[in-house]
């Protein structure tokens, strides 16, 4: 049964989705760029849906690509206030420079006093293999210990094609992930560490008196918008490259894997990014807390509660789509008083013409106490005389 009320909420609340972009023209997807590197993938941040993908789920060594988990793990044990930015950590001969003397380092030294925030620059911006290991020291005491976590955090993360030997990436039997795995820790690193992530965007950093570039170019390329994430070679591995974007609302993820060089990278990078740009929006219908409708109360102190949502909701469409999203709300049974304020009262689900794209759940967005006795027994005979009419 469905009151005169709900459908009124209804067809108000999609002619409001449809209207300010309804006479939007049609547009032509065209096949997605065709890369030459062995793996990629290309996600919608806000959504995770995947663009375009090929071998995104083959198990390839992902080079620095690893110290992407290493800050993401690191940024955690912030988060829980075992470690600070702010902390010092005494170098030891494990993470001397020297020990990296063919591949990218930080040139810190033995026995010298280094911020934690200084070790992260080091990680990030100059992809440090030193740094990653003092990183790995100060926070679980050994490389192995530090590993450890790192896989205990993938499997959180729920990355089962990911397996980590060491915090920096260099080539190393049981060491690979997959193109899908790195942009689910993107997601993650985005999300969870705000913090942290700037650093990504930093293009260049000094420490020791040596200037080092970030390595990833696309952060100066002004025809995107580009801020981070982070760069990977090894012989093993070919060159790699994790980047996100943003144009307006929308963030987009790719990640290129055993491409043939830091040019071509760059290039299969951009083509990933502008494709989707180009050719897909994300829509965001709601926020949360924003009132969508008045459901009808039974045997309550009010007559009407504010339903809405308690997280935003995020669609990924073809422009040539975006006008056409309408929403509908389902009830799952008769609302009776008392209600909490978060308690699901039913769901709404977004379609673009007959095809449904996303269901949310629908939640009161206040409290509604139970009403008097008089107040119930009225409502009681009104519900009782609706299932006659």
């Amino acid at each position: 049964m469905k009151n005169t009320s709900f459908a009124s909420a209804v067809i108000s609340f999609a002619v409001a989705l449809i209207s300010p972009v309804s006479i939007a023209s049609p547009t032509i997807i065209p096949s997605p760029p065709a890369l030459s590197a062995k793996g990629y993938i290309l996600m919608d941040y806000n959504t995770g849906k995947v663009l375009v993908e090929k071998n995104a789920d083959i198990r390839l060594n992902p080079a620095s690509l690893t110290k992407l988990m290493t800050a993401y793990v690191a940024g955690q044990e912030m988060n829980s206030g075992n470690i600070s930015k702010d902390d010092v950590v005494v170098v030891s001969s494990n993470a001397w420079a020297k020990n990296f003397p063919d591949s990218s380092k930080m040139f810190i030294e033995v026995g010298t006093k280094v911020s934690m925030q200084d070790l992260y620059r080091g990680l990030i911006v100059q992809s440090g293999n030193d740094a990653s290991v003092a990183i790995a020291e100060h926070v679980a005491g050994s490389q192995k210990a530090f590993v450890s976590l790192m896989n205990s955090w993938a499997d959180k993360l729920n990355l089962d094609k990911t397996s980590y030997t060491n915090p920096h990436g260099l080539d190393s039997q049981g060491l690979y992930s997959t193109p899908r795995d790195i942009a689910k820790l993107g997601q993650a690193i985005i999300r969870d560490l705000p913090d942290i992530y700037p650093l990504y965007s930093e293009t260049a950093f000094t420490y020791n008196g040596i200037t080092q570039y970030n390595r990833n170019g696309l952060l100066r390329d002004r025809s995107l918008n580009v801020d981070g994430m982070k760069t990977g070679y090894t012989s093993g591995a070919g060159y790699n490259l994790a980047t996100s974007a943003t144009n307006g609302d929308m963030r987009l993820i790719s990640v290129v894997m055993g491409s043939k060089s830091a040019k071509s990278r760059e290039m299969e990078s951009k083509q990933l990014l502008s494709y989707g740009f180009r050719f897909f929006e994300t829509v965001k219908p709601n926020n949360a807390g924003e009132k969508i409708a008045d459901a009808r109360v039974w045997m309550g102190n009010k007559d009407n509660v504010e339903v809405g949502l308690d997280t935003p909701v995020y669609i990924t469409l073809p422009k040539s789509e975006a006008g056409k999203l309408t929403a509908s709300i389902e009830y799952s049974k008769d609302i009776s008083a008392p209600i909490s304020k978060g308690e699901v009262l039913g769901k709404i689900i977004y379609k673009v013409q007959d095809k449904e794209v996303k269901q949310a759940d629908l939640v009161a967005l206040q409290n509604v106490e139970e009403g008097s006795w008089f107040k119930r027994l009225t409502d009681w005979f009104k519900k009782w005389l609706s299932t006659w009419f």
